[in-house]
């Protein structure tokens, strides 16, 4: 190994993670009374110290799992050429992601840790950055298009809203509520 080398990838640390967010979901999808540290530490097979050192507190741990469930970093954006088209693939793709029962869990858990308002929720970040991104798109295509936080409110709030009450989500709701977000940006006649 050269000296200029740096950690490989996959290592102790991605194992510990990987770990600590299937106990976690374990324990979440078990509908588990009361989640702690230990508790976690033990389903994982660390020592609770770690869980001490990298998290603040067992919330911080439940919202960054939640986040690393309810948001597909990573995932390419739907690009079809249209806002119409792109709005629409992402918010089925959204949907069928966050109704999955794993992920349900997840949402709810992670609704329920929340005991204060919070200045800002990671989730909600990086919805906000992907449909900002299909925006950018579309503008770039001369299209009319709404803002960010139009989707966000009224096509992605929506669907998690549903899933997080455990309402039914079916693919019609996505497609509806693309469409009436884009008629908020039709011309007024």
């Amino acid at each position: 190994m050269s000296a200029t080398s740096t950690t490989r990838p996959g290592g102790r640390s991605s194992r510990v993670l990987s770990a600590v967010y299937s106990a976690v979901g374990a324990l979440v999808g078990e509908g588990a009374e009361r989640i702690t540290f230990p508790v976690i530490a033990e389903r994982a097979g660390v020592n609770p110290t770690t869980l001490y050192r990298r998290w603040g507190d067992v919330d911080e741990l439940l919202e960054e799992v939640a986040v690393a469930a309810l948001t597909r970093d990573g995932d390419e954006l739907p690009d079809t050429g249209t806002l119409a088209g792109d709005l629409t693939e992402w918010a089925l793709i959204v949907t069928r992601d966050i109704t999955r029962p794993e992920r349900a869990r997840y949402l709810r858990a992670m609704v329920a840790a929340r005991q204060d308002v919070v200045a800002h929720c990671e989730v909600t970040d990086t919805r906000l950055e992907q449909a900002s991104a299909l925006i950018r798109r579309a503008d770039d295509r001369d299209e009319a298009v709404p803002t960010a936080e139009q989707v966000l409110d009224h096509v992605i709030a929506p669907l998690y809203y549903r899933v997080a009450f455990a309402l039914p989500v079916d693919e019609e709701r996505p497609r509806r509520l693309v469409r009436d977000v884009l008629r908020m940006i039709a011309p007024i006649r």
